[in-house]
């Protein structure tokens, strides 16, 4: 199938000129769980056709209420590799590169960030994500972040605005205190998809048959539900075309 067939109704609505600009950009994104998943599917069904995926996590049982690629088929695979087979079936055209990674202080310089025009953050580890933003904001791609998506049920709360205006987040509230302890600040403002939705845990505290293995400790894991983390990642998403379009 030609790329202008699998697209028409997207070109129907931006225009040739714009759909030309989607087709160009590349688009690296960091995290492919609840949020990111959604977010790299909505980019590849928009026409994004150079993405690259970044996480080293594999798909675990406790996945499966939120995750794209996480199935009952799929548990103990790679996510970056299973989302990668799954967008590659949307558009073959597409490429993909799927890397099982950790994005660290460490690893940083290995992605080689300066050669994308879009970095999208959905990490969820405290650290790698203000390393992340800290340096991506002083490259000249656009950087859109995901705050957190857990603790919330309400779709219709989810909200966007520049990082140092997000309100109500206990993830981004985190993340200022401990870069103005630092004493470093984003370089530049850059766009965050968050809610002031805040809701406590009412279910069991102890749950290792849940245990998802990530990457990373986590200190306390948190319910999360998919109509909230899958309007996140295609909030995310949208922000990207929306720029291109409007660049275009």
């Amino acid at each position: 199938m030609e790329y202008n067939d699998l697209f028409a109704r997207t070109e129907l609505l931006i225009g040739s000129e714009a759909m030309a600009a989607v087709a160009s950009k590349r688009v690296i994104l960091f995290g492919v769980g609840g949020v990111g998943s959604w977010c790299a599917e909505g980019l590849i069904r928009s026409g994004i056709m150079h993405l690259t995926l970044v996480d080293s996590d594999r798909v675990a049982v406790a996945n499966v209420n939120r995750q794209m690629p996480a199935t009952t088929r799929t548990v103990g695979e790679l996510k970056v590799e299973v989302l990668k087979r799954r967008l590659e079936e949307i558009n073959p055209q597409a490429v993909i590169s799927a890397i099982p990674e950790i994005y660290s202080a460490a690893s940083a310089d290995s992605f080689h960030l300066a050669q994308y025009d879009y970095i999208i953050d959905a990490i969820d580890s405290l650290s790698h994500k203000m390393h992340l933003l800290l340096t991506a904001s002083q490259m000249d791609a656009t950087l859109f972040s995901s705050m957190g998506a857990a603790l919330k049920m309400d779709p219709q709360q989810i909200r966007v605005a520049e990082f140092r205006k997000v309100r109500g987040c206990r993830l981004a509230a985190a993340l200022r205190q401990r870069m103005r302890k630092g004493g470093e600040m984003p370089h530049r403002p850059f766009l965050c998809v968050y809610s002031e939705e805040l809701l406590e845990n009412r279910g069991s505290k102890a749950l290792p048959q849940a245990d998802e293995q990530g990457s990373f400790h986590k200190a306390q894991t948190n319910g999360t539900m998919v109509q909230v983390t899958a309007v996140f990642g295609f909030t995310l998403s949208g922000l990207v075309i929306q720029d291109i379009v409007r660049n275009a």
